[in-house]
C-alpha cells in the first residue's frame, strides 16, 4: 500500500483501524501497523495528526513485544516440558514424537 496516496486524517483512520484489530486477538496485524506507519510517525516532517499515529505506533509495537515475548515463552516451555505433561502435553501437540530423547 502506497501511504503516500493518503491524505493524513486517512492514514490517521487506518492507523487507528490496525491497531484496534491488533486488540482483537490479532497482534500480527500490529507489527504490520509499526511497520507500515513507523516512518509517518518518526520520520517526516510534522503534521498535526502526527502526534495520535505515534501513540498508536508506539502501543502497537509494545503490543507486538508482549505478544512475541509471550509466544516464546510458551514455545520454550512446551518444548522443555512436554514430555514431563504426560497425556495433556501429547494432546497439545500436533504431530506426537515417539520415545524420549
Amino acid at each position: 500500500m502506497d501511504l503516500n496516496r493518503l491524505s493524513n486524517d486517512k492514514k490517521l483512520q487506518l492507523c487507528k483501524w490496525y491497531f484496534k484489530v491488533g486488540c482483537i486477538l490479532l497482534p500480527f496485524v500490529w507489527a504490520v501497523n509499526l511497520v507500515w506507519f513507523f516512518k509517518e510517525a518518526f520520520v517526516k516532517p510534522p503534521f498535526e495528526e502526527q502526534k495520535q499515529i505515534k501513540k498508536y505506533v508506539i502501543l502497537s509495537g509494545a503490543g507486538t513485544l508482549v505478544w512475541a515475548t509471550l509466544l516464546v515463552a510458551w514455545a520454550t516451555a512446551f518444548q522443555l516440558q512436554r514430555v514431563s505433561w504426560g497425556a495433556t502435553g501429547d494432546a497439545l501437540s500436533f504431530i506426537v514424537p515417539l520415545g524420549r530423547a
